[in-house]
């Protein structure tokens, strides 16, 4: 009898908690004729947002380095059938480490495509090599590219969405961002630094209705990971090998379904779920299910991730063993 009540109140305390969830999520944006803006936005994961974001009807404005790469990915993203007549993409060549031609940037942004509702702050770079053999020069490169391209680019922004209470922030991390790996000790920091950033800056804008999502790819399909590859030590490469391999296009439809709904914590995959939950710490939410799910797993998951950690330190002593045994120092 004992165990049928308190069966009957779990579910109706479940259920209550899902008709609550709605009154706390923020409303559903509809793409339809907003501007998007994504820096990063030519190749990979930003140019997959961008192709995403203007299929849903989206004025689209994509920012990028590379001037030549920018007009093909323009024309590419032109080419797609129009959702209303005025729909238009634009590209901006700028490089997101220079403060002044971010800000130039977005102020062209807004005259050529009106006001931006949602940045997906997406430029970024990666590399991969042990502590010892990263210069300093690196880390003060990936820190510049990573987080403050993602400063300048949100700061440029910010102030408009205030004024009008409206708007959506993204910053694309990693994986990488949730957990330390072998061979990412610069690229790991700053992509940890985004989960700060965005943590801290959701408390600040969250009173003018401006979602922040902040999300962790695994290993991506795109020009910039097969350039990585080539040069990422062999230890790493096993172990970031055991999220999977995903689409950029799956990516990005993630993304945006996440920054529509305006979720905080986006991840992709089995294993992005177990980070999240791990790593959920005071991070907000927009639904009570969340909460919940994270209570009853984050026993298991820690214990999974435990696991999962005794395994990539079983790769890396197993790859010192086998460079001492060809007479090299294992970070190769």
């Amino acid at each position: 009898m004992e165990v049928t009540i308190a069966i009957a109140f779990l579910v109706v305390f479940l259920f209550a908690l899902y008709m609550i969830s709605p009154l706390l999520a923020p409303k559903q944006m509809n793409l339809m004729g907003m501007h998007v803006v994504i820096t990063g936005g030519s190749y990979g994961i930003g140019f997959a947002v961008a192709r995403e974001a203007f299929n849903r009807g989206a004025k689209v404005t994509i920012m990028a380095r590379k001037k030549l790469q920018l007009q093909e990915a323009v024309q590419a993203i032109g080419s797609i059938d129009h959702r209303f007549s005025s729909q238009k993409v634009w590209g901006i060549a700028m490089d997101v480490t220079d403060e002044a031609a971010v800000t130039s940037a977005m102020q062209e942004a807004v005259e050529q495509n009106g006001p931006v509702d949602v940045l997906v702050n997406c430029a970024g770079t990666s590399s991969s090599a042990a502590f010892e053999d990263t210069p300093i020069d690196e880390f003060h490169r990936l820190m510049d590219v990573n987080y403050f391209g993602s400063v300048y680019a949100t700061k440029a922004l910010v102030p408009q969405m205030k004024a009008r209470k409206s708007g959506r922030m993204v910053f694309v991390s990693s994986q990488a961002g949730q957990v330390g790996l072998y061979g990412f000790t610069a690229y790991s920091a700053a992509k940890f630094a985004l989960r700060g950033l965005a943590e801290a800056l959701e408390m600040e804008l969250k009173p003018f209705n401006i979602p922040i999502t902040l999300i962790h790819p695994p290993d991506t399909d795109t020009p910039g990971f097969k350039e990585e590859e080539k040069n990422k030590p062999e230890i790493t490469r096993t172990i970031s090998q055991t999220a999977g391999l995903y689409t950029a296009e799956h990516v990005a439809r993630i993304l945006l379904d996440d920054t529509q709904s305006g979720k905080f914590m986006s991840y992709i995959g089995i294993d992005g779920f177990m980070l999240g939950c791990i790593n959920s710490g005071m991070s907000p939410v927009i639904s009570m299910m969340e909460p919940v799910q994270q209570f009853f797993l984050m026993g298991i998951l820690r214990c999974v991730g435990l696991a999962y950690r005794r395994y990539f330190d079983c790769v890396v002593r197993r790859g010192v063993l086998t460079a001492d045994s060809k007479g090299t120092d294992g970070r190769k």
